[in-house]
């Protein structure tokens, strides 16, 4: 098999020690196992793509959060799509494409069906699952048409506007009628939300001008500000926002590597003045603890729309497990563009 990816042992890659600031390769640690054997109830997977995402971050860390941290010589975690090769579970064959959440960095594991989902023995494009399809398609169709709320005719304003949760909250808030106006980082992404994904607007947070050139595209104020970077992005937006606009809050990607607080005055002061004098309504949410009954919901509406054209989606693919370090490390810094996936074995 290419890919490094072997029939005859594992690769794992596990935390080796928690970062201090961003992560890099030092912080993991490959190592080499037996495969395992699956005992009834259970289903021995290959693994074929790793999903990237930012949360990983913060699983890094020992802080309390929302979910366990990965231990220490523990395998990272990661969503994965992958190939049955064993099977001794009820509505699993080998050959079977399934999405797992248990899998993590490495070439194979067991699973006794948690979190497990077949997707059939022939996917059009199996790795849809760890993207538009998927937990960021999920948070995107969650957090705006539940929380936002988007109505005709309101203006939305996105960060990281052609990451996959972003790009995906512009397109569904084209679709409600919004006026949508982006935020990333470049003048390539921002061309690529106008041209590719239909948005109104985009503003690069990179220009010295960023909040004068976001007030300009935002003549009516901000209805709904998706929020998944924070930072100066938010500081951008805060004084824009209309009476009862609505945040939905997935991700604060600016924070995840930072040691000390930011630089510049207390701003707790003038949120929470906005939130009273606005009546504005922020509400964080973790898409699968608040929404995951609802998966069904979204993945009828999403998948409609993607095959009929109206939600576009961009991968970036990176070859080979050993890899993934680094690529996440870039992902944090903003380098991706679009759903980042690590391929991590053959397709069959």
């Amino acid at each position: 098999m290419s890919l490094n990816q072997s029939k005859d042992h594992n690769r794992r890659l596990v935390l080796a020690s928690r970062p201090v600031g961003a992560p890099g390769p030092d912080n993991f640690r490959l190592e080499q196992t037996d495969i395992p054997q699956p005992a009834d109830g259970q289903v021995l997977l290959r693994t074929v793509f790793l999903s990237l995402d930012p949360y990983m971050r913060g699983r890094m860390s020992d802080a309390p959060s929302y979910a366990e941290p990965v231990g220490i010589g523990e395998v990272m975690v990661g969503g994965t799509v992958n190939r049955v090769v064993d099977s001794r579970l009820d509505g699993f064959e080998a050959g079977d494409w399934v999405l797992s959440y248990t899998c993590g960095w490495q070439d194979y594991a067991l699973s006794d069906g948690t979190m497990l989902i077949n997707l059939g023995k022939s996917p059009a494009q199996p790795s849809l699952a760890l993207g538009v399809l998927g937990m960021p398609g999920f948070t995107a169709y969650m957090g705006l048409l539940d929380i936002g709320a988007p109505k005709e005719g309101e203006t939305l304003v996105v960060a990281a506007a052609t990451g996959p949760v972003g790009a995906t909250v512009g397109q569904i808030g084209k679709l409600k009628g919004c006026r949508v106006i982006g935020v990333a980082g470049g003048a390539e992404k921002c061309r690529f939300a106008v041209d590719e994904l239909g948005f109104d607007a985009c503003v690069d947070h990179y220009a010295d001008d960023f909040a004068a050139q976001l007030s300009a595209a935002c003549p009516s104020g901000i209805d709904v500000y998706y929020e998944n970077v924070g930072g100066k992005v938010l500081d951008g937006v805060l004084p824009l926002l209309n009476t009862g606009a609505r945040i939905p809050v997935c991700g604060l990607i600016s924070q995840y590597n930072a040691t000390n607080l930011p630089e510049g005055p207390d701003r707790l002061g003038l949120l929470m003045g906005l939130i009273l004098t606005k009546r504005l309504r922020v509400q964080g949410f973790i898409i699968f603890d608040d929404y995951g009954h609802r998966y069904d919901e979204f993945y009828q509406d999403m998948s409609r729309w993607y095959a009929e054209g109206k939600i576009k989606y961009r991968e970036q693919v990176v070859d080979n497990l050993e890899q993934a370090p680094e690529a996440l490390a870039g992902l944090l810094e903003g380098k991706n563009f679009g759903k980042l996936v690590i391929r991590v074995g053959d397709d069959d």
